[in-house]
């Protein structure tokens, strides 16, 4: 009868009572984890503790960033819903985009699996099971592989695929670019370290080096003097850099040029670093080392200016601190001056401490290099906001839909139906 409750809809709890419900088991995972792995490391004889640890941090340390991304992400997801923001008419995305929901879904789950294979790679080793041990981060990278490649449609499969084919286009530019191709790229320069590690890690792996100290010779085959590593450091400014050229090559606009010239700056910074372990110290404290402070200076000055005259289109600042205009000034954070002066601030110094990062030889301190990744991930996190916001106001004061400019790229590709 009308306005009867059943017994089973009565039965069913609540949406606040699941949450909590979730909250409180993940609060109980992640105690167990961090208790498990004090205790697995306690058992550790305390010589050999740092270079295990090392080691181990080594080969979680890019998924563990790659999370942090990921929940970022989902938190600028939200901010564009909640503002007026069209993210969606910015990268030309259907209807069925991944969503902020569901991108802390994925990230929730890489919190999981993450920290929970690393506890046991901790707690076998501390054990004696050095083989079990090592399996761990090997099982770990072959399950990632797998869920990205997974042909099936489950785990979102047309987001997966139009990731996948975003990195295959910032690979090779051979096509126009689009704003996706060089956001994403863009991206991919704030993990350089992510890059790094990741080849060092497969290295070890591919060698049969994990859980042993077979890799503690710098000069070894995948130790920490080898030139893989600045190889891959340059990886994401180079791909950059070609797609800056490309669209040069498509527009004929000067600005592209210097763009490149901009990430260009980022070569010598991590090159003139990495030759401190080729050269003798007396020639890297009388040459190289001044070559490479003065490359910092000028690929971290040039770089801010770049964010700030470009990138966010903030060059003036009475537009900036007075808001004359609102169809020109920032839509999304109209009238909050502070924001201003703090993403400013903020910028130019993670800009400045980033080439710690960069810098090979500074990078024996992993606990202190894992901090500034922290760090610029949270000032790219902060200049997505900004970007894309700078893109929208473009499109609405030019009155341009995106969905309106015929895409040649998608005649390369196939079909446009993507997520993101």
């Amino acid at each position: 009868m009308k306005g009867i409750i059943s017994p089973v809809q009565n039965a069913m709890p609540s949406p606040t009572f699941l949450w909590r419900f979730k909250v409180t088991l993940f609060l109980i995972w992640g105690l167990t984890c961090c208790k498990i792995s004090w205790d697995s490391v306690m058992r550790m004889d305390a010589n050999l503790r740092d270079l295990f640890l090392y080691e181990a941090f080594l080969y979680y340390n890019p998924l563990l960033l790659v999370t942090m991304m990921v929940w970022l992400w989902g938190v600028n997801l939200w901010v564009f819903l909640q503002s007026t923001v069209s993210y969606t008419k910015v990268f030309d995305l259907d209807q069925n985009h991944l969503t902020h929901k569901e991108t802390w879904k994925c990230s929730t789950w890489m919190t999981i699996i993450v920290p929970t294979s690393m506890t046991a790679y901790l707690y076998l080793y501390s054990h004696g099971e050095v083989s079990l041990a090592a399996s761990q981060p090997v099982l770990l990278y072959i399950l990632v592989a797998v869920i990205l490649i997974f042909p099936f449609d489950i785990f979102y499969l047309s987001s997966r695929y139009f990731f996948l084919r975003t990195l295959f286009r910032i690979a090779l530019p051979l096509q126009p670019i689009t704003f996706p191709d060089f956001f994403v790229a863009d991206i991919l320069t704030s993990m350089a370290k992510v890059f790094s590690d990741l080849e060092r890690s497969v290295c070890r792996m591919v060698n049969r080096q994990v859980a042993t100290i077979a890799w503690l010779e710098a000069d070894s085959v995948c130790g920490s003097h080898s030139v893989a590593i600045p190889m891959c450091l340059v990886l994401p400014y180079l791909w950059r850099l070609l797609q800056c050229l490309r669209q040069y090559r498509d527009t004929k606009e000067k600005n592209c040029l210097f763009n490149a010239l901009k990430y260009s700056t980022s070569v010598p910074v991590i090159f003139l670093s990495a030759l401190k372990y080729h050269v003798l110290h007396e020639k890297w404290e009388t040459l190289y080392r001044p070559l490479w402070l003065l490359s910092s200076v000028i690929n971290s000055l040039y770089s801010f200016y770049w964010d700030i005259t470009r990138d966010w289109d903030l060059s003036g600042f009475s537009r900036i601190f007075k808001f004359n205009k609102s169809s020109v000034v920032s839509n999304m954070f109209y009238g909050r001056q502070w924001i201003y002066f703090w993403v400013i601030g903020s910028n130019f110094v993670l800009r400045c401490s980033w080439t710690y990062k960069l810098s090979a030889h500074l990078r024996h301190n992993y606990l202190t290099v894992f901090a500034i990744t922290l760090l610029e991930m949270l000032r790219r996190f902060q200049w997505i906001f900004f970007r894309v916001e700078n893109e929208w106001n473009k499109i609405t004061r030019s009155g341009v839909q995106l969905t309106e400019i015929p895409r040649e790229e998608e005649k390369l590709l196939g079909s446009n139906i993507h997520d993101v």
